[in-house]
């Protein structure tokens, strides 16, 4: 039987201007992976002055300095519609690396925050 779940993963970002390596493993009932979506507890300092870089399974799905931005979404947008969709995506070794960058910009004064990647997941169950 197939189900969708949803999946957060946390980066802890302390430092202005440092590099954040993460590497978390997939649940091994994780079949496929449909859709990824960035959010914080500071949202103006991910929008402002974050770039990552993602692969899960050794395959880069955004490349390193891929904007943050670009993989956010407002109150404004439907819930069902908040996702970023992601095609043909193999799990294959189940793990995702992500190398998340502060960005120093004027604009944002640094506090330390929380990133978090949050996975929509196909999941096999028997």
């Amino acid at each position: 039987m197939k189900q969708i779940i949803k999946k957060r993963y946390d980066l802890q970002i302390g430092e202005a201007g440092s590099v954040k390596r993460e590497q978390f493993e997939l649940d091994k009932n994780v079949s496929k992976v449909n859709a990824i979506l960035l959010t914080s507890d500071k949202e103006d300092q991910l929008y402002n002055r974050g770039s990552q870089k993602i692969e899960i399974n050794g395959q880069e799905i955004f490349p390193e300095k891929y904007e943050s931005k670009l993989l956010m979404s407002g109150l404004n947008v439907s819930p069902n519609d908040r996702f970023y969709k992601l095609e043909n995506i193999a799990v294959g070794n189940r793990i995702m690396k992500v190398e998340y960058t502060d960005n120093n910009e004027a604009r944002s004064n640094f506090s330390a925050y929380r990133v978090s990647v949050y996975l929509e997941l196909e999941t096999e169950t028997n």
